[in-house]
């Protein structure tokens, strides 16, 4: 399946239908404070009420994967714990309790319809080491062929700071680029992506629509330490950006609205919808740009710039002014231009000690300087995806 084929279709009257109703292959996110009814444990009738709603739409043919919080609620919850844990291994231990609890209730509310369930935990390392990405596409997509709804959570008993993925609306976006989905739809305690937060403005109204990436959706879902960044809006938009990297739809809305996804499917307006603008990325390209782990830098200058953005060439050293963090060969680096902003990312030829000592080389001249020549890029344009519009 083509998800550039799966574009929102247009009406008679030129209006354009809403992207989930023409969706095949939907990844579904619900959040903690849904999941755990703000956190006093798993809301069985919450989830009961998905998994009803899921059944009706895999019986309409969609290929559903849902991505669900709560395993560290619910594991607090059975260990007795009121007060969140701040110790890296109390966490994981109440993820490994909850995660038995989350397991047991979704798969008696799918039974009930008939469904098989999958459980599918995630690290960042799974999804970051090209075959074990493959792996696992395959199995998800091996999953949905045979008709089991995969539940998928980030694996908190193992993930360590290096390796988490932070929350799981990225960890959405992922999996939505990973399968291939037309669509994301993230159900939250909010009705959606407001001008302002509507806690502090009350003018702030709900934007019905918008373009996936736009830099003005950040800014209003309130940059670092705001308040809706603190309860996850901006998290969501971020995760909408990357969702469009594989031309998936993104719909923010809310959990809480009666049948949303069976209306959303009926091709009801509700919540929010974020449109990608730019066509989907190659496979192997979107890996790169969904990696999270950038291990070092390298500077440009104006010409290696406009070569990458304009001109869809490789990173030769000569465009390179610096390299900052330690990295070897085959690891990914972020490029940045003269202001600082990135533009590209992609898999380094040579370690970050000789990339310093070929910084300003002519590629001819990149042996006579190390004593040998691996590549003569710093970066080959078929391991390098650019991030940032020309």
């Amino acid at each position: 399946m083509n998800p550039a084929n799966a574009a929102a279709t247009t009406a008679a009257d030129g209006a354009e239908l809403p992207a989930f109703s023409n969706a095949r292959r939907v990844v579904v996110k619900v959040g903690s404070s849904l999941v755990t009814n703000r956190g006093q444990g798993l809301d069985r009738e919450a989830l009961a009420r998905w998994a009803s709603q899921i059944a009706r739409l895999r019986a309409g043919g969609r290929e559903i994967v849902l991505v669900s919080s709560g395993a560290i609620a619910e594991g607090m919850q059975r260990l007795g714990w009121a007060k969140r844990p701040s110790a890296l291994h109390e966490l994981q231990a109440a993820a490994a309790v909850g995660q038995m609890g989350l397991a047991q209730v979704y798969e008696s509310c799918f039974r009930e319809h008939g469904l098989l369930t999958s459980q599918i935990l995630l690290t960042h390392e799974d999804l970051a080491d090209r075959r074990r990405y493959l792996n696992a596409r395959s199995t998800l997509i091996t999953l949905l062929g045979l008709g089991v709804i995969p539940i998928i959570n980030e694996n908190d008993t193992v993930t360590t700071e290096e390796i988490k993925l932070g929350d799981n609306d990225t960890l959405a976006s992922l999996v939505t680029n990973l399968i291939e989905a037309e669509a994301l739809v993230i159900l939250t305690d909010q009705t959606g992506i407001f001008t302002g937060d509507p806690r502090l403005d009350p003018s702030a109204t709900l934007l019905a629509t918008a373009r996936a990436g736009d830099p003005h959706l950040e800014s209003i879902a309130g940059g670092v330490g705001s308040a809706i960044a603190r309860g996850g809006m901006l998290t969501k938009v971020l995760a909408a950006k990357r969702a469009a990297r594989s031309g998936a739809y993104t719909i923010v809305a809310s959990g809480e609205e009666p049948e949303v996804l069976v209306r959303l499917a009926a091709g009801e307006a509700i919540g929010t919808l974020l449109v990608p603008d730019t066509a989907p990325m190659a496979a192997r390209k979107q890996w790169l740009a969904d990696q999270l782990q950038v291990r070092g830098q390298i500077s440009l200058d104006a010409g290696a710039v406009r070569a990458l953005l304009v001109e869809g060439k490789s990173l030769l050293p000569i465009g390179a002014t610096a390299v900052s963090g330690e990295f070897d060969r085959g690891e990914l680096v972020r490029c940045i231009g003269p202001d600082g902003a990135e533009v590209a990312r992609g898999l380094a030829n040579y370690p970050s000690a000789e990339a310093a000592r070929i910084l300003g080389v002519r590629s001819g001249e990149i042996e006579a300087t190390l004593g040998y020549v691996v590549e003569p890029e710093l970066i080959h344009r078929d391991n390098l995806v650019v991030t940032a519009r020309p």
